[in-house]
């Protein structure tokens, strides 16, 4: 493991767990890591008591951010999405479109700088990741309940 690999896992590990606690006391529950319909594996996801889907992308590195565009597919599985990135990110190469929310955020905390302006998730779509949500929860609760051995 590469000097600079570790370093940006660690990173977005950091952020994970500001941006997490900042979900969770804005009365959302957060799943990491989890796969959409489409195979893509989006960073952090939050349902909130309305049904709102929050997408969470988060970029540890400047090279991670340029070599990585799978997070505009993201922007139809979600009513808010947003970028979450470590203090000291040069901010100004993140998309500043209003649809675009920016959180900046360590390992103790997070803070959103940009709102997310709400986004149109259909009907069927808001089902099918509630669902997934749901399952994959479930799943994650399971696997830690009644291990297989």
């Amino acid at each position: 493991m590469t000097e600079t690999f570790k370093l940006s896992h660690e990173t977005t590990l950091s952020i994970t767990r500001g941006v997490a606690r900042l979900l969770m006391n804005l009365g959302q529950v957060i799943i990491a890591e989890m796969s959409l319909v489409t195979g893509r594996r989006v960073d952090l996801i939050g349902i909130d008591r309305a049904g709102l889907v929050t997408i969470v992308e988060i970029k540890a590195s400047v090279a991670g951010f340029k070599s990585d565009r799978k997070w505009q597919e993201y922007l139809e599985y979600c009513d808010l999405f947003y970028f979450a990135v470590a203090p000291g990110f040069p901010l100004e190469l993140l998309p500043s479109g209003p649809e675009y929310g920016l959180i900046v955020g360590d390992r103790f905390d997070a803070e959103i700088l940009r709102e997310a302006t709400r986004l149109k998730l259909a009907a069927a779509r808001r089902k099918a990741v509630t669902l997934r949500f749901a399952r994959t929860a479930a799943t994650r609760l399971q696997e830690l309940t009644f291990p297989v051995t």
